[in-house]
């Protein structure tokens, strides 16, 4: 079970660095948008691309998401076990988080060029291709990254 407060701190992330292991045991990091995540630690990420993320998770089930608030000096990594799961096997619950949250981001990022803010030319995420499949991550153990003096 997550708590209330990692479960809040994750849905509102823009994007997470999940960890995988390579067939040779080396670590492999990549930026992977959350799509959902469940009150029983299920945690559902956009993986777009099929390249090494994808190929690690196809031999070795172990992984990590960690969040980081540079702001609010907060963070957790999340370690657990991770599958691939096919569209075909999503609810319509999923594919409507994973539709909501590019449409926030593509609306972000419109209020931040209004505003002036620098940011890419384009706006990728209206060309991501639709997701074949997502990554589920059963979370095993969440380690809490805000240093012991300031919580």
């Amino acid at each position: 079970m997550l708590s209330p407060d990692v479960i809040h701190f994750f849905k509102n992330a823009s994007f997470s660095i999940v960890t995988t292991l390579d067939v040779r045991g080396g670590l492999h990091n990549s930026c992977k948008g959350i799509v959902k995540v469940k009150p029983n630690g299920d945690i559902y990420l956009l993986d777009l691309y099929k390249r090494q993320t994808f190929k690690n998770l196809q031999h070795n089930s172990k992984m990590s998401v960690t969040g980081v608030d540079e702001h609010k000096f907060t963070g957790y990594s999340l370690k657990g076990e991770g599958r691939i799961a096919e569209a075909s096997e999503l609810g319509s619950d999923i594919i409507a988080a994973w539709e909501a949250k590019i449409t926030s981001r593509i609306t972000q990022r419109v209020i931040n060029s209004i505003q002036g803010k620098k940011g890419h030319p384009a706006h990728p995420e209206a060309l991501l291709p639709k997701p074949e499949y997502l990554i589920v991550m059963k979370t095993k153990q969440v380690v809490e990254l805000t240093p012991t003096h300031l919580k």
